[in-house]
């Protein structure tokens, strides 16, 4: 989104609650104050997980779908006022090498969806801080199953770093009968 001149786009602050990371272990985003996804592209996430961290107030200028509570990051400046502009992936940046996902499988509720940059529905957060990723038609399907307090149980593979895990789901179920939270 380097074509976009941040000056122009609305300010939203908060803290950050958590970071989220996609199945390639990148950060891929954040909660402020426990419900506002904030969606930054992941060849950012190095210089987010470099200057940001949890409990951390900063601001966010960026594009806001229509139907979903996502802002697109395209600029995001810390407490201390570094800016982290979105310049565009820089290509010669070295690989960076990804961690290997295991199988697992989980019990959560949700806490709330969770979006794409243009508002797709791709997932939840789970109250654990656990967030579980799938395709947008897959999500689309199971939209029932991503709301919030709904139990579920999710297979996949999971990734974990630093930053905190994320499940690419291969099947998830609700829980009918689960305790109450």
């Amino acid at each position: 989104m380097h074509w976009i001149d941040p000056a122009c786009l609305s300010e939203r602050r908060g803290r950050v609650s958590q970071f989220l990371i996609n199945s390639h272990g990148d950060i891929d985003g954040m909660i402020l104050d426990g419900r506002l996804q904030v969606h930054v592209p992941p060849h950012l996430g190095r210089t987010i997980g470099r200057y940001i961290k949890p409990g951390e107030r900063i601001s966010v200028r960026g594009l806001k779908p229509r139907h979903a509570d996502v802002v697109a990051a395209v600029l995001v400046t810390t407490s201390s006022g570094r800016p982290i502009l979105d310049e565009g992936p820089d290509h010669a940046a070295p690989e960076r090498v990804q961690p290997t996902a295991r199988p697992v499988e989980t019990d959560g509720q949700i806490q709330q969806a969770l979006y794409g940059p243009r508002g797709e529905l791709r997932g939840a957060l789970l109250k654990d801080g656990t967030s579980i990723r799938m395709p947008p038609h897959a999500a689309e399907a199971l939209a029932d199953y991503l709301q919030p307090e709904i139990h579920v149980r999710a297979w996949g593979h999971a990734i974990k770093t630093r930053y905190g895990m994320t499940i690419e789901v291969s099947d998830l179920a609700m829980l009918i009968d689960a305790p109450a939270s």
